[in-house]
């Protein structure tokens, strides 16, 4: 199934030369049935499907996360229809990088060696780069792209670095490399330290967050789904696979670790509720959830990695609809702050039910997949550090209070006179918001595949 998946991919670069929209139209259902083949790989088999070559696997979490990033890919050329293919903005190269991004990504899931997945690993910031200065809205775009650069690629060097000093060869995988460790105790925490460091950055964690607030803003909508939906969950999917197969273990590394992630988590919870920008709100949300992501990581328990996993999945899909959502306020009143769209219940009370429904996700509630990730997380770290109780009931309180005042705020009081009232959502709107609704319900009724 993962050879068909990266022939369809390649596929789609040879597309004959023809009309925007056609080329567009012909992208576009690829990648649909590149959902549609890589479905069976994660939802009802997810246990059961495991591919292995000389440098190509698959295992559950991978499965998932490649079915992920086809999902978002598809949901992006939908939410992109009217500002970059109706609006004539060089639709053909748009189209072109969510392919390439979309290839590098799967092969990033999928590749067994580790130099190859530090490789598409940075890879794939070329493409998002280039998604941010090229349709991005403002001049301050250079500056962001600039904070992402610097921030991911000098933060992942030390890990290169890791890698070649222990002989990890071209070909040798993942599951080979804790033989290669023979370090004293200081060289390991040492080295144990970097290499968490490098995707702490790209999730990212409170003190090394400023790259993704700054690129969120000033990404158009299939940007932030990109960065939210599946460039975050590279710094997840890595940390998780570099502690199962370095079996690194550190408590005193990781009782330090662990603290910093929630009460980072807390604080970027706190700026959520001073917030005036819609996207900046939603950018540090994502902050907070990541932060519960790598606690819940080192905790180092079966328990903490099946919740992390989760909520990486959860928090893809609804961090990406919740972009969609912000940016269709945007095109209503031109701003993204969040004290300007007011009274839209008025307007459309069908959009008022899908913010609705995505912020009580984000907090998150039931039937929400993320509800359950919470569940497993809480006692997991609960279990390695009795003391960071209060913590987590604050940043739940926290995470309840920033997302009522989004649907409060942007809901309710009296209609701006800045929106638009002929700006009400299209079918493809809504289409876009039930196809991010409809896998958390349908992976909400397969968590025992998913835990399993």
């Amino acid at each position: 199934m993962l050879k068909t998946l990266l022939l369809l991919n390649i596929a789609m670069f040879f597309i004959p030369n023809s009309s925007n929209k056609m080329n567009w139209m012909l992208r576009k259902w690829m990648l649909a049935l590149g959902v549609f083949l890589s479905t069976p790989m994660n939802m009802f088999q997810m246990n059961l499907i495991t591919t292995q070559s000389l440098f190509f696997s698959t295992f559950p979490m991978s499965t998932a996360l490649i079915s992920l990033t086809w999902w978002i890919s598809f949901l992006m050329m939908i939410a992109s229809h009217k500002s970059v293919l109706l609006k004539n903005k060089s639709p053909k190269t748009f189209s072109l990088l969510l392919t390439s991004l979309n290839l590098i990504l799967t092969l990033t899931f999928s590749t067994t060696s580790m130099f190859w997945f530090y490789v598409f690993f940075e890879m794939s910031l070329i493409p998002t780069l280039i998604l941010i200065l090229g349709w991005g809205y403002q001049p301050e775009r250079l500056q962001a792209g600039m904070y992402m650069i610097l921030y991911t690629v000098t933060a992942s060097l030390p890990f290169l670095v890791i890698l070649l000093t222990n002989n990890i060869s071209l070909n040798k995988h993942i599951t080979t490399m804790n033989q290669t460790i023979n370090l004293s105790n200081w060289a390991y925490l040492l080295m144990l330290l970097f290499s968490i460091l490098a995707f702490m950055v790209k999730l990212p964690v409170y003190s090394v967050h400023l790259w993704l607030p700054k690129a969120h803003v000033e990404a158009p909508v299939a940007g932030s789904m990109v960065l939210a939906g599946i460039l975050l969950k590279l710094g997840g999917f890595g940390l998780i696979q570099v502690m199962m197969f370095y079996h690194f273990s550190s408590n005193i590394l990781f009782s330090f670790l662990v603290p910093m992630a929630l009460w980072g988590g807390m604080l970027t919870s706190m700026i959520c509720m001073r917030q005036t920008d819609l996207k900046a709100l939603i950018a540090y949300s994502s902050v907070a959830h990541m932060s519960f992501v790598l606690a819940s990581a080192l905790t180092n328990s079966s328990w903490g990695w099946a919740a992390a996993f989760m909520m990486m999945i959860s928090h893809g899909l609804v961090s990406s609809s919740m972009f969609c959502l912000s940016n269709l306020a945007y095109e209503s009143t031109q701003s993204r702050s969040i004290l300007i769209p007011k009274g839209l219940l008025m307007i459309s009370p069908t959009l008022s039910i899908w913010w609705f429904l995505f912020c009580t996700a984000n907090v998150p509630t039931p039937p929400s997949i993320s509800l359950m990730s919470e569940i497993m997380a809480i006692p997991s770290i609960i279990f390695f550090s009795s003391s960071l109780v209060l913590i987590i009931i604050f940043m739940g309180m926290l995470s309840a209070a920033y997302n009522l005042l989004v649907y409060t705020t942007t809901q309710h009081g009296m209609l701006s006179k800045t929106i638009n009232p002929f700006s009400t959502p299209t079918k493809t709107n809504h289409k876009l918001m039930t196809l991010h609704l409809t896998p958390l319900l349908l992976l909400t009724l397969n968590l025992t595949k998913i835990i399993m």
